[in-house]
């Protein structure tokens, strides 16, 4: 298949007019610019929609882009120019002072009027998100790397609700020369001035429950599936559901994850008991009621976390759970019997209240057939409050995936030997690696889940040092890597490790938690082709900790090893597999 890379001109679409706002018209433009890569997907898919699918073969079930507004990049191009803030910035400054130099800056005159008709308009949640030049641009892709700020807007006065408006739009302009963005971009090879921003002003899908604003269940679903299991194959693909704001999923938290192909199959774990500690205790919600302290440079400024509880109270958990049974070691579909709650999401997979699976199977085909090549979507749902239907299903975002079709040949014996320093059977990426010499290692003789958080400020360092030799690495530690959780793995950003050629990840017997393919530090990640090894515990390969010891160490910090290689690695990965080795 030829893959195609989305753009679309503003010559297809509507321009904002603040006289017609009650209009039917759910997408349109501000400014003489171009959209970005994250609006003009939306675009595409919009019309892939209106012409390929079927409405009528999902009766009760609204399917839809939700409503927009996009400042397109010349309004970017102005309010840079006009507060020189080009000539303000430098990589020195600290992403909370770039921050409040952008919010002291003044937004283009021209623009006022019609976003203040917008907020005049419109009193529900809105999603303020990036859609920049190089954002989901195929080998350098942009996921997660650029703030979302989403607000409540529900102030009773237009004043408050432009104000708030305008101060997240200054904010995702800021993220564009946040340090992370700083990093991943010139990983890629470019200059952050070499980037221009879109700005998207969308509807948030939900609903509002007392002073919590959110959908029953976010969605990232993949038409391959880098980490198989059981009987699945890579072309099954692959969905993460949670409960709440798709936040947990992209960020890397606990989510549901399962197979379209076997959508009732519960996660392979010795009991039933195991799957209590894989399960979301929390999720992300738009916060209605009492207004936070004022922090207009803080991303999750208007959000707050809610508890299973809440959700219960709330009646959205009675879509998403299935209930544990102690006395007879079971899992029972629904909250008809006390205990733990687990968010399996049985009562839509297993019972069909709402035929998810389906429409998921359904829209990943026909984006897959129109883009040409493996597909990434991201979504939410709102469903109906006593009986699932009617329902809407929001379709927030499509991105083309990479996936490489070289034929490796591996065999389960080339996987163990004296010489292999690591392998696994669940591997994510495709192909050979000769490159690599150096070697960035978390000792696990140190590690210790509290001390997450300096282990990735230990791993920027030696980062940035062969990142600016321009040498590649192997990078090994433990947990789920880019986790917005430090208590599942190490919490580093893609800047942070933007250097490493290949990653590996180690379970420990405390933190034993599946890999998050639906985050968007992993769609980077195999964006960027690199092999990622999961080697857990419990399974039947290990890491040659002893070989990385005797190797001649470079430099050390209080948790992690660099050390360097007299000939480099070779590494192979079987895609198709799933299986990898990493030989000395």
């Amino acid at each position: 298949m030829q893959i195609r890379r989305i753009t679309v001109s503003t010559d297809q679409l509507t321009p904002f007019n603040r006289h017609t706002l009650e209009t039917r018209e759910t997408f349109t433009y501000i400014g003489g610019g171009v959209i970005g890569g994250k609006a003009s997907g939306l675009a595409f898919i919009r019309d892939i929609l209106a012409r390929h699918f079927d409405e009528k073969s999902f009766p009760g079930i609204t399917v839809d882009i939700p409503r927009l507004t996009v400042l397109t990049t010349d309004i970017f191009d102005r309010f840079m120019e006009r507060n020189n803030l080009y000539d303000s910035l430098d990589d020195e400054l600290s992403d909370d002072h770039i921050a409040h130099l952008f919010q002291n800056a003044q937004l283009p005159a021209e623009l006022v009027g019609d976003i203040r008709a917008l907020t005049a308009a419109i009193t529900t949640p809105l999603a303020i998100r990036s859609s920049s030049l190089l954002e989901d641009a195929m080998y350098e892709p942009f996921a997660g790397v650029y703030g979302t700020k989403m607000i409540p807007n529900n102030q009773s006065d237009i004043d408050t609700r432009f104000r708030k408006l305008v101060e997240a739009i200054k904010f995702v302009y800021a993220s564009t020369f946040f340090k992370d963005a700083r990093d991943y971009i010139r990983a890629t090879g470019k200059s952050s001035r070499d980037e221009k921003m879109a700005v998207i002003i969308q509807e948030v899908v939900g609903d509002r429950f007392s002073d919590r604003f959110y959908p029953h269940l976010s969605g990232v679903a993949r038409t391959y599936n880098f980490y198989c299991m059981g009987h699945t194959r890579p072309e099954d693909g692959v969905v993460d559901l949670a409960l709440g704001l798709g936040k947990t999923i992209v960020d890397g938290g606990l989510a549901w994850s399962y197979s379209p192909a076997y959508p009732r199959a519960n996660p392979p774990v010795g009991s039933p008991r195991e799957l209590l500690k894989l399960t979301q205790t929390e999720f992300w919600a738009v916060n209605m009621g009492k207004p936070p302290v004022y922090d207009p440079t803080r991303e999750v400024e208007y959000l707050i976390k809610g508890y299973l509880a809440d959700a219960e109270y709330d009646s959205t958990l009675r879509y998403a759970v299935s209930t544990y049974r102690a006395q007879d070691d079971r899992i029972v579909t629904g909250m008809g019997t006390p205990g733990p709650r687990l968010v399996t999401f049985a009562p839509i997979l297993i019972t069909n209240l709402f035929p998810l699976n389906d429409l998921v199977t359904t829209l990943l085909h026909v984006c897959e057939k129109a883009i040409g090549s493996e597909v990434e979507i991201e979504f939410a749902v709102k469903l109906d409050r006593k009986k699932a239907l009617p329902a809407r299903f929001g379709f927030l975002q499509v991105r083309p995936m990479v996936v490489s079709h070289e034929k490796v040949d591996l065999t389960p014996e080339e996987l163990q030997g004296d010489n292999v320093l690591a392998a696994s059977e669940t591997v994510l990426g495709n192909g050979v690696n000769t490159s690599l010499t150096d070697i960035v290692y978390v000792r696990p003789e140190t590690f210790n889940a509290k001390h997450t958080r300096e282990i990735a400020g230990e791993l920027e360092t030696f980062n940035k040092r062969l990142s600016d030799s321009g040498r590649r690495y192997l990078l090994i530690g433990f947990g789920r890597w880019g986790s917005s959780d430090p208590w599942l793995g190490i919490p580093v950003n893609w800047g942070q490790i933007s250097g490493a050629g290949m990653i590996v990840e180690a379970t420990l017997p405390d933190m034993d938690v599946d890999m998050s393919q639906g985050s968007h530090f992993f769609h980077n990640i195999s964006s960027f082709q690199i092999c990622y090894f999961c080697v857990r515990y419990s399974g039947p390969y290990r890491i040659n900790w002893d070989w990385l010891k005797r190797q001649k160490e470079v430099a050390r910090s209080r948790f992690v090893s660099y050390v360097t290689l007299d000939k480099p690695l070779t590494a192979k990965v079987d895609g198709r597999g799933g299986r990898g080795v990493i030989l000395t």
